[in-house]
């Protein structure tokens, strides 16, 4: 049976460029496992869709494979930092479903 749910912590980090969206780094350990158990589920640019739950707030959004670093990047919305405080840099504590 596949994992579906991940739970981990990351620190969040800002792409350079104008519009600042910010980002949350998936494990490298977690990133393998889901790579691993979903790749053939994977959506354009190998997106996979998700559930994910930070604090108090849940969210349905994709994860991106990045190659530089081995992981998959999760966008944080500009809504979802307002409504939870997220600051770049903060360490979050990530709940993450895998809905493939």
């Amino acid at each position: 049976m596949q994992k579906r749910r991940y739970q981990f912590s990351a620190s969040v980090w800002v792409y350079p460029g104008v519009a600042a969206w910010h980002f949350l780094s998936v494990p490298k350990k977690e990133s393998a496992g889901i790579k691993q158990a979903f790749h053939e589920k994977k959506r354009g640019w190998g997106s996979l869709p998700v559930a994910v739950t930070i604090g108090k707030t849940t969210w349905n959004t994709s994860i991106f494979p990045d190659t530089k670093s081995g992981t998959y990047l999760l966008p944080l919305k500009a809504a979802v930092r307002k409504r939870e405080h997220i600051f770049a840099k903060e360490e979050l504590r990530v709940s993450l479903k895998i809905e493939a």
